[in-house]
């Protein structure tokens, strides 16, 4: 996925704000490039986990088919851990039964907070948990 500096700067300033709890939002995209990021409520308020609000999860997929746009992205933050994803973030991109994605195409991209330096990775979840790291393409402004 292609994103603009100033996009993830607003991803890692969303993650440094809601510390320590974990922060959640969207990235909406077009063409594999990231135009647009959405911060979301942390329904959970956990430093452990995050759970989108279902309101602003509504609105936000909401606003992202009216502009004709796709999700490119869930991001989240890491508060004590390093970035790469728990069991319980593989159980929140999977359906139920675990065999299935539930946002195919999706890039999750986990913000780690926990060292003295942020530290951004991002990955694909897919059927039956297969996690596989991706490259993010930060363009300079």
């Amino acid at each position: 996925m292609r994103i603009a500096r100033e996009l993830l700067d607003d991803i890692v300033a969303h993650s440094l704000e809601d510390a320590p709890n974990e922060c959640c939002g969207m990235v909406a995209s077009r063409d594999g490039e990231a135009v647009r990021t959405y911060r979301a409520r942390n329904a959970a308020a956990s430093p452990l986990r995050y759970e989108v609000d279902p309101h602003d999860q509504l609105r936000i997929q909401g606003e992202i088919e009216s502009e004709g746009l796709d999700l490119g992205a869930i991001y989240h933050s890491h508060t004590r851990s390093e970035p790469y994803p728990s069991q319980t973030d593989v159980n929140l991109a999977l359906t139920p039964d675990g065999r299935d994605e539930l946002w195919p195409g999706t890039v999750y991209v986990i913000v780690g907070v926990a060292g003295e330096e942020t530290d951004v990775r991002a990955f694909t979840i897919a059927a039956r948990g297969k996690v596989t790291e991706v490259s993010l393409d930060v363009q300079a402004p």
